[in-house]
């Protein structure tokens, strides 16, 4: 059997070596922004992605390897390990297999097969298996004990039917083969339950819904345990012929066939049959259909779990505006507008309320108080949450705007998805302990607008909104890997140690609550830190957690440049070699790029750093602390577009993404309203993942294709030829398409639009994916 370094490295096709000592940096402790920065030259420059991917794995494969020895020792104390049964549990490569393998040995309570055993009817059954010339009845009056509570024929053939059934149902190569063709022929069937059609009507799309098991794309499968969750929907594995009451299940077929049961008219062949369909009815077919079931649902939850992290992923790496002193409306109508002003650093200097809005429509008065902050604090943007009342606050910016240029403000509307939940946790408790909770919310939208990554780690990642059925897949692994992503993302962008909160802090590589915790009253008590190598004493923070955190911590203006930079405390020799050499003074080097570009990194290398650590440090030195995140750019919503009202079909308008699925990318264009651009409407090519066009944050041009008020619906096109009414179209000749039998439907590719083909594989109309798409949003 391969090792699991083995494996892993033929998944990943990556060699066992560099699995291996990636493996052993794990196991030290080390984390994997600081292997994958830092230890290129052991993992043979393994990126942060794989070695997610290899963690993930390891953590499966050692799971599995528990299990197999505790299955060992378990057949090992009942005296049934044979050589080929070590064998066969030693080289199974999947959990599910294990278990296979180990259900005929697995401790179980008193079955039926069990008590029919104790009475002494095995040798009936294996009898009329191994010979079914025998005639079942007169075998059986063999075996009638009335102090084994086996009274008549009828009892001793029902205990040998039970023994019969657990021993066909146990069979680890049956059930392999069972399991592979349902996974192939199956269809998942779900279908609306009796008189909860109105109360469930959120889920009608599936209210007669088919399609292959192993093809059923995430979102649908999660739609459907959740109607099946919420007593809407039943749902079932079907294959193709076995409604046909008249021939045996092809899986009967299956099950008779792998034990030599055929019906030749000898006198056991019936009772044999009858044992093979309740084989499968009762015992089989449940075991099989809750374990595929759980095999879709957990590729489903997987998938989501990956959407949910590369929208996080690419909302945490927003473009930042930057340190720039900035005022936040947190918008709202009956309870007024709640703003907060915080100055370049993001500490809060003022806040009040206004109420612009009705009832009480203060509009000048409001104008006046906000000009007022504007001009004491020297504000330079205004951020506006996303909220109720977004629309009417923007407009309420523009006039402010308009009305005093010399301002020179610029404003944004900024989504609040977990404010609340930011404004009434902990941290903010802690940040703002004499603040009202409504107050807190209003600096939060400020803040993200300063730095969106610095913000949003204070919030709870599923929180923030972006994923599809966060709330129905498995928690701790969305929780596992929503960790990893911002942790990933903090020790990409780096952290200012002088500016960071306690929240931003406990996500850098090596830190936890406890010591980001220990830096910041450190840092309260004895003033800015001026050199990384403070670091060492602060409480708790020993050498192996300096070795994983130094790196990723920035200090600005301090009295080692490189401090200011992603090169690590233990390279500094590397450069200062650099220095010595050309006797240059060490700061002269930072930025100069003719001479940098001129060096070679293997004239610096040496058995601690390798070329690829040297060359990271060189191309550091030309531009130190590098923020890897994009420019900063809005939107501008267009005026007078304010409600799903306003929207014309074939309007072009400007939005913001955000969220990203496997079918398409919804875009806020300021109505209130995501809009949905479906996969094949992202661009004129085809286009196999929309992240390839699109992510979180992006700003795009779109333009409107369907209009939905009642349902609050809104399609929209990132292709600027399409036309509304060519939508239109198209859909009817969809619809119509449906009603022909699909060998009469005609080839209509050549007249479609690039990418058209696509739309109506994944997932139909605009109509069809709205219905996913609002409860996707859940």
């Amino acid at each position: 059997m391969e090792s699991i370094f083995q494996r892993i490295a033929a998944e990943l096709n990556v060699r066992p070596q560099q699995v291996t000592a990636t493996v052993n940096l794990l196991d030290e402790g080390a984390t994997v922004p600081f292997i994958a920065r830092y230890r290129k030259e052991i993992t043979g420059a393994l990126d942060d992605t794989q070695l997610r991917t290899l963690e993930e794995r390891l953590r499966y494969l050692r799971e599995m390897e528990e299990r197999r020895e505790t299955i060992l020792n378990s057949i090992r104390e009942q005296e049934k390990l044979t050589p080929e049964l070590e064998k066969a549990i030693t080289e199974a490569d999947t959990k599910t297999r294990l278990e296979d393998l180990y259900l005929p040995y697995k401790p179980k309570r008193r079955t039926k097969a069990q008590i029919a055993r104790e009475a002494g009817l095995e040798p009936l059954a294996e009898g009329l298996l191994a010979d079914p010339t025998l005639d079942p009845e007169q075998e059986a009056t063999q075996y009638i004990n009335a102090e084994q509570d086996v009274a008549d024929t009828k009892a001793a053939l029902d205990g040998a039917k039970y023994i019969l059934m657990e021993k066909f149902s146990e069979d680890a190569e049956l059930l392999g083969s069972l399991r592979d063709f349902l996974w192939e022929e199956g269809r998942m069937s779900s279908r609306a339950v009796a008189g909860k059609e109105q109360e469930g009507a959120k889920f009608r799309d599936y209210f007669e819904h088919d399609e292959p098991i192993n093809k059923v794309p995430s979102h649908r499968a999660l739609a459907i345990f959740r109607g099946r969750n919420e007593g809407f929907l039943q749902a079932s594995i079907t294959v193709e012929g076995a409604e046909d009451r008249t021939q045996a299940h092809p899986c009967e077929s299956m099950v008779a066939s792998f034990w030599s049961i055929k019906n030749e008219g000898r006198a056991a062949d019936k009772w044999l049959g009858e044992v093979v369909r309740w084989t499968w009815r009762v015992k089989l077919l449940p075991h099989l259909e809750a374990e595929l079931m759980t095999r879709v649902r957990e590729a489903a939850e997987e998938e989501a779990i990956k959407v949910f992290s590369k929208n996080l992923h690419d909302l945490l790496l927003a473009a930042p505006a930057g340190p720039r002193a900035t005022l936040g409306l947190d918008p709202g109508l009956r309870t007024g507008v709640k703003v907060a002003v915080v100055d370049a650093t993001g500490k809060l200097v003022d806040h009040t309320t206004i109420f612009p809005h009705v009832p009480q429509n203060r509009w000048n008065e409001s104008l006046a108080a906000i000009a007022k902050l504007v001009l004491k604090h020297n504000v330079e943007l205004i951020a506006i949450g996303n909220g109720t009342a977004s629309r009417e606050t923007d407009r309420f910016a523009a006039e402010l705007i308009k009305q005093f240029p010399k301002l020179n403000l610029s404003k944004v509307v900024v989504s609040e998805a977990g404010a609340s939940v930011y404004s009434a946790s902990e941290t903010a408790a802690k940040e703002f302990p004499d603040l009202d909770v409504t107050f807190r919310g209003a600096v939060s939208i400020a803040r993200r607008l300063q730095d969106p990554l610095a913000e949003l780690v204070k919030i709870e990642p599923k929180s923030i909104g972006v994923g599809q059925y966060q709330h129905d897949v498995s928690q701790t692994l969305l929780a596992r890997s929503l960790d990893g992503v911002v942790e990933d993302c903090v020790n990409a962008v780096g952290v200012d140690i002088n500016m960071a909160s306690g929240a931003l802090l406990a996500r850098v590589a090596g830190l936890n609550q406890t010591i980001a915790n220990n830096i910041v009253e450190y840092r309260n008590q004895n003033g800015a830190f001026t050199s990384r190598n403070q670091l060492k004493s602060v409480p708790r923070l020993g050498d192996k957690t300096f070795e994983q955190c130094a790196g990723f911590l920035r200090i600005m203006k301090g009295e080692n440049p490189l401090d200011a930079s992603a090169v690590h405390p233990e390279t500094y020799p590397v450069v200062q070699a650099i220095a010595a050499r050309f006797e240059r003074d060490l700061r002269t080097l930072i930025g100069d790029t003719a001479f940098l570009r001129s060096l070679n990194a293997a004239d610096y290398t040496s058995e601690a750093f390798g070329i690829p650590t040297v060359t990271d440090i060189i191309s550091e030195l030309d531009k130190p602390g590098r923020d890897p995140r994009p420019e900063f750019k809005t939107a501008a919503f267009q005026e007078g577009v304010e409600d799903i009202k306003d929207l014309k079909l074939n309007m072009e308008l400007e939005g913001v993404v955000t969220n990203v699925t496997n079918f398409g990318a919804f875009v806020d264009i300021g109505v209130h309203q995501d809009g949905l651009v479906h996969i094949s409407a992202l661009s004129n090519t085809f286009v196999k993942d929309p992240r390839e066009v699109v992510k979180a944050g992006d700003v795009v041009r779109v333009k409107v294709m369907e209009v939905d008020v009642p349902r609050r619906r809104i399609g929209l096109s990132m292709r600027m030829s399409d036309t509304a009414e060519g939508q239109s179209e198209n859909r009817q000749q969809q619809r119509a398409e449906r009603g022909k039998p699909h060998a009469a439907r005609p080839s209509n590719q050549a007249k479609r639009p690039q990418g058209q083909k696509q739309k109506a594989d994944n997932g139909g109309t605009f109509a069809d994916l709205f219905a996913n798409a609002k409860k996707l949003r859940r």
